[in-house]
């Protein structure tokens, strides 16, 4: 009956009208919203939202990476009209003027440099704030490793400064990637808005009580109010529905879609049927052993694009034992694992050597992907193309875990849970493979695969609660140090969720990001790749090519490479 039914849908929606012509359905497979705050979002599905909602001073123009357009700065600072200076320290947005938030309220520089010291100041655990700390305050954190506050407010509050409708940022000294990173992250609030509703006063008596805070104690957590294309509808966290209406007042002119309705349906049978029958127009798609299915579908187009993204498995250093049952019995007895478990390197190299990428590649991605060679994605300054990586060796793998713990492991074996998050099958399928590899080599060895809400991964592993996680890393901005900071240096998003430092790393990344000489920083980064590669604190398992499914009548959607999302206010439908 499927089957007929859905040939049935086929035939009658080849030729159809376009469904639905001023609302757009986004279907996702997973991925529900993290938080609708800015300055706390460091997740693909929260960071859709955010991008089109608020809206950035500068963005890049057409998916490139190297031009830039203004938004709601009026121009783009560069040395040539003056707003960056010839020391390459001092960057000036003129703040655009006749610019309204959906609540009414008129933007002004003020908005946007409290958006600025917000980011910094809240600086969650894992988050994205050391984007703006690092050039600006001249740190990866604002904690020190204590969790002690170390940030000078007076320091940062007299780099950023308004003159006027004019924004001013000194940096301490020149970050060549600063244009890159404002285009990415910085997405303006309204302070009035913002300090009505208990967020932070802008005062420097009172910022350290809003660092690092629990997520849902913000007003902003769930309320939005930015100055973009479409403005916040409804979110259904239960349903993992977000709907977001057309900013009828915006200062460009408006979107020709009304609305945006995102929706969670883990089924792709379900999601099959809504994108062949015109009741979705296009599926952040996840799987590509889908992908027959979807093609030749009538009406519906297949999007192959390369982006900035790796894939990996990453091991917790210090695992928290406190009600968590991914440990079992906490202790290296047979029958659990103890926190500190993977701070072995003999273990870690265990299992990478036990992983089948091959496999993996061939069979879950149907050859669109490639193995990465470490942290820095192929197509970006810093690759090396030569770098050794691991292969499936059983052997090695054997090897090592003999040695592990001083032969401790192979002799009592382990028990533990791997994650993914729910209907990510990609994810899936690595977390089986790796278990398949290391489960065959000792039949004390075993490994539990699990899946928890997207929502829940994100906090579990805030927590170090999950021993391993399988998760992706996409460029912030198109410059190595983005993912060699997020991967590997002890600040970093990743290594703060794993409890993972490297003081040999950490001084590498900072040489290199500093370095202004090309061929020296690449050097420096080519040395940072082969001491990832002895270290593994991450098993780096694919860079794969983007898969996206659309009605064709789906106009004006612009692929970006280091983007996840949708930015809607192009897009509009048309009959093909």
């Amino acid at each position: 009956m499927l089957i007929t039914l859905i040939a049935a849908l086929l035939l009658a929606n080849a030729g159809a009208a376009v469904k639905n012509p001023d609302t757009f359905i986004e279907l996702k497979a997973g991925g529900d919203i993290d938080s609708l705050d800015p300055a706390w979002a460091f997740d693909t599905a929260s960071g859709e939202i955010v991008a089109n909602v608020y809206e950035l001073l500068i963005s890049y123009k057409d998916g490139s990476l190297k031009n830039f357009i203004p938004r709601l700065a009026q121009k783009v600072p560069s040395r040539a009209n003056g707003l960056i200076s010839q020391d390459g320290k001092t960057y000036t947005f003129p703040i655009r003027q006749g610019v309204k938030f959906h609540e009414g309220q008129g933007l002004a520089c003020e908005d946007a440099r409290y958006s600025i010291l917000r980011f910094m100041i809240q600086d969650r655990a894992g988050g994205g704030s050391f984007l703006l700390l690092d050039p600006i305050a001249g740190l990866s954190s604002s904690r020190d490793e204590t969790g002690n506050p170390v940030l000078n407010f007076d320091d940062i509050a007299s780099r950023v400064t308004c003159q006027g409708q004019n924004l001013k940022i000194t940096l301490p000294k020149p970050y060549a990637p600063f244009l890159s990173i404002i285009a990415q992250c910085l997405h303006v609030i309204g302070k009035e808005w913002a300090v009505s509703h208990g967020e932070w006063d802008g005062k420097e008596a009172t910022w350290k009580n809003f660092n690092n805070p629990k997520k849902e104690n913000s007003y902003i957590f769930d309320h939005a109010n930015g100055t973009g294309a479409f403005l916040l509808e409804r979110w259904d966290k239960n349903t993992k529905q977000i709907i977001l209406a057309r900013n009828d007042n915006y200062w460009r002119e408006p979107s020709k879609l009304k609305r945006v309705i995102i929706k969670g349906i883990p089924e792709f049978t379900t999601r099959k049927l809504m994108i062949a029958s015109g009741d979705a127009d296009f599926i952040d798609e996840t799987n590509r052993q889908f992908e027959p299915q979807l093609d030749n579908l009538p009406g519906v187009k297949l999007l192959d694009f390369p982006y900035l993204r790796l894939e990996a498995l990453s091991f917790t250093f210090n695992i928290s034992t406190t009600a968590n049952t991914a440990v079992y019995s906490g202790q290296l007895d047979g029958n659990g694992i103890p926190p500190d478990f993977f701070q072995d390197k003999d273990l870690r190299q265990g299992f990478a050597y036990a992983f089948d990428y091959g496999n993996y590649l061939k069979e879950v991605y149907r050859g669109k992907a490639a193995q990465p060679r470490g942290p820095i994605p192929e197509g970006m300054f810093g690759f090396n193309p030569k770098q050794t990586v691991y292969a499936l060796n059983p052997a090695k793998a054997k090897e090592h875990f003999q040695k592990a713990w001083a032969g401790q492991v192979w002799e009592k074996g382990f028990k533990f849970a791997v994650y993914y998050d729910v209907n990510n099958t990609i994810r899936q399928m690595a977390c089986e493979i790796l278990k398949k590899g290391v489960e065959s080599l000792n039949p004390k060895f075993i490994i539990e695969v699990r899946a928890i809400q997207w929502s829940s991964y994100l906090s579990e592993m805030r927590q170090r609660k999950l021993p391993m996680f399988k998760l992706s890393w996409v460029a912030d901005f198109p410059d190595p140090h983005n993912f060699t900071f997020a991967l590997l240096h002890s600040n970093g998003s990743y290594p703060v969720r794993q409890g993972f430092k490297s003081p040999d790393m950490d001084k590498l990344i900072e040489q290199a990001n500093n370095e202004i000489v090309p061929k020296k920083r690449e050097a420096l980064y080519f040395k940072l790749q082969e001491l990832c590669f002895d270290e593994v604190p991450h098993i780096f398992t694919d860079q794969p090519t983007a898969f996206r499914v659309m009605r064709g009548w789906v106009k004006g959607y612009q692929p970006n490479p280091i983007f996840h999302g949708i930015y809607f206010h192009p897009v509009y439908k048309q009959e093909p």
